[in-house]
């Protein structure tokens, strides 16, 4: 018993290290709600998900082979080679849309008069908004419930361990979403780092796949990495404020 409890919460450790990139996806798209019906949003993605994700490891478990399989086989000598699985296409096809989505709003930030424009009329309904968020979240979640699979076979431990996980995410989302909102600077920042976790998945997918570009191997980028590639773009974006406050004390005292 005791050593079920200890996986437990490592699991629960587990699922909270592996959120934060979905944490900062669940922030953004969920600005795309009315104001008012923002935190709901966010709340009830989240809790769909929840359900879902314990319906995923059920599948999982009895279909991990099939999952594991590739059933798509490419070969161009010298071009690109890989072998694709149900697991793989997931992530590729998560990876891509997230750099789609924060391409498209960086795009929108760059044209600030399309982007006005378009606030009133392309506002999108929070059905929709919703349902982006339980697929993104169904997309990050492989890797927490094959990770957990890993460490234990114990069904009704890695079912709390979700459970606690998602509650976890429901109560970070909306201090994440709160610090976006009164630190609009860091929207930008947010969208790049959304960009670095669409790249961190596509490398992840042609590692599961075996991929192979011009006789190079594609090889997953792991989270060290990512999380010291995310300091650094921390850093950069502190810094930079800082001397951007620091150029306008200047204009002002010469002024």
């Amino acid at each position: 018993m005791m050593e079920n409890v200890i996986t437990l919460v490592m699991l629960i450790l587990l699922q909270a290290v592996l959120g934060i990139d979905n944490l900062l996806y669940i922030s953004l798209e969920s600005k795309k709600a009315p104001e008012h019906k923002q935190k709901f949003v966010r709340q009830l993605g989240i809790g769909i998900a929840i359900f879902l994700r314990i319906g995923v490891l059920f599948v999982l478990v009895k279909l991990i082979d099939f999952f594991k399989d590739p059933f798509i086989h490419i070969n161009l000598t010298n071009i690109i080679s890989g072998e694709f699985n149900i697991h793989s296409l997931i992530i590729f096809v998560g990876g891509g849309f997230i750099i789609y989505t924060a391409v498209k709003e960086i795009w929108h930030m760059i044209s600030l008069e399309e982007h006005n424009k378009m606030e009133g009329s392309d506002k999108p309904s929070i059905a929709k908004v919703i349902t982006m968020i339980v697929i993104m979240n169904l997309v990050f979640s492989f890797d927490s419930i094959l990770s957990a699979m890993a460490l234990t076979d114990v069904m009704w431990v890695m079912i709390v361990a979700i459970i606690f996980g998602g509650v976890i995410m429901i109560w970070l989302a909306d201090h994440v979403a709160r610090f976006l909102k009164k630190n609009r600077m860091y929207e930008v920042l947010g969208l790049f780092i959304l960009f670095l976790v669409g790249v961190m998945l596509l490398t992840e997918a042609g590692h599961l796949s075996h991929l192979q570009l011009f006789g190079n191997n594609i090889t997953a980028m792991n989270k060290t990495t990512f999380y010291f590639i995310l300091g650094i773009l921390i850093l950069i974006d502190v810094v930079q404020s800082q001397y951007q406050k620091k150029l306008m004390k200047i204009k002002d005292i010469k002024s």
